[in-house]
């Protein structure tokens, strides 16, 4: 496993200053004041007086995710909420486990070009280019294997062993957001009408309706 994480050390490296999209920072850091009333585009400074090392530090990322659940994946992520330190560095990272047969649903990042290196298992991966094309660009992945998925563009991950897969992604962003279509189309608060997404998917009001009633 430490061989796995001296690669993915050097990945980050080369990932951040080849294609960070954030601010570039205008001094040596700008740790995160999670908890301050300023209200700016990412978060004011901490004074740098008072950073100390666990500003740039976080653990467990070694610890399985609990995929016990519908989609039978668990994303755990190291960004600028988890470690302060991140702020203005334009990166982040996450460690993502499947059960047998699990999916990271199609989703995008509104703010981060992603970048996947499998470190157990068989993953297929995919991304969908932008109308009218609509093209699916899909590869199966094995251990050790990377993968790119441009910024914003819909994507997904799928376990397709009986073994569980484990995935540690890189991502251009301290916050690259993240929107998963399913939960979005069929689960917003409030719910988008029934009868305009029945157009949309062209089916019907009652599909519509036991599709939401799930999120």
């Amino acid at each position: 496993m430490a061989s796995h994480f001296i690669v993915l050390g050097l990945l980050i490296a080369t990932f951040s200053c080849a294609i960070a999209s954030d601010s570039s920072p205008l001094q040596d850091f700008c740790v995160a004041d999670l908890t301050g009333p300023v209200l700016v585009n990412g978060f004011a400074c901490k004074d740098p007086k008072l950073v100390v090392a666990d500003d740039f530090y976080m653990s467990g990322l070694n610890v399985p995710g609990n995929t016990t659940n519908p989609i039978g994946s668990k994303v755990t992520p190291a960004n600028v909420a988890q470690i302060p330190g991140l702020n203005t560095l334009g990166i982040s990272m996450a460690r993502i486990d499947f059960a047998p047969w699990g999916v990271n649903p199609p989703h995008t990042h509104p703010r981060a070009t992603e970048i996947l290196t499998v470190l157990e298992g068989t993953l297929e991966v995919g991304f969908v280019t932008s109308n009218p094309d609509n093209r699916l660009i899909t590869k199966v992945l094995q251990k050790g294997d990377v993968f790119v998925f441009p910024i914003n563009l819909v994507h997904y991950q799928r376990n397709t062993g009986n073994v569980n897969a484990v995935a540690i992604v890189a991502l251009s962003s301290q916050n690259p957001g993240v929107i998963t279509i399913a939960n979005a189309v069929f689960g917003s608060k409030p719910d988008i009408a029934n009868d305009l997404l029945a157009k949309s998917f062209q089916t019907d009001t009652n599909t519509i309706d036991l599709i939401q009633s799930k999120f």
